[in-house]
């Protein structure tokens, strides 16, 4: 029983340590548009398909996951990741699914990954981001 309870406690605080990393991070979109009015910042909606798309995955790890871009994430964007594996072992629960397919049809209709699009908190569309492989200084300069 002691040993249930300590694992508990190590992974509570690992998943918050994991959260306070990316608090700006979501992949819910009620609980994207509440930070962002809450922070007064705009959305970066991104469309990806993070086991399947190379563009996607070179995205997030050169752009997304990089240090200087998320310190500039922190203050002024609220990212919005909405993911569509391919491979069974990383499906998204029939609520998430639903909702990504959703954005996809409102704001993705030709299919493009990755997409990153800025939108403001009520998710009213300022401008599309290309991601042609550019340096983080030039992905910033683009927003």
């Amino acid at each position: 029983m002691k040993y249930i309870i300590i694992m508990a406690i190590c992974l509570s605080s690992i998943a918050a340590t994991a959260q306070s990393d990316h608090a700006n991070w979501f992949t819910n979109q009620a609980e994207a548009m509440s930070h962002a009015s809450e922070h007064q910042q705009n959305i970066l909606m991104v469309f990806a398909g993070s086991d399947w798309c190379r563009p996607c995955i070179k995205l997030k790890k050169d752009i997304l996951q990089d240090d200087t871009f998320s310190a500039y994430a922190q203050d002024h964007l609220t990212i919005l990741y909405l993911d569509f594996p391919a491979k069974k072992k990383n499906r998204l629960s029939k609520e998430q699914t639903t909702q990504n397919e959703a954005l996809a049809e409102q704001f993705n209709q030709s299919g493009s990954f990755p997409k990153v699009m800025l939108v403001d908190h009520n998710l009213k569309k300022i401008k599309e981001i290309s991601y042609n492989n550019q340096s983080v200084e030039d992905f910033l300069s683009a927003l």
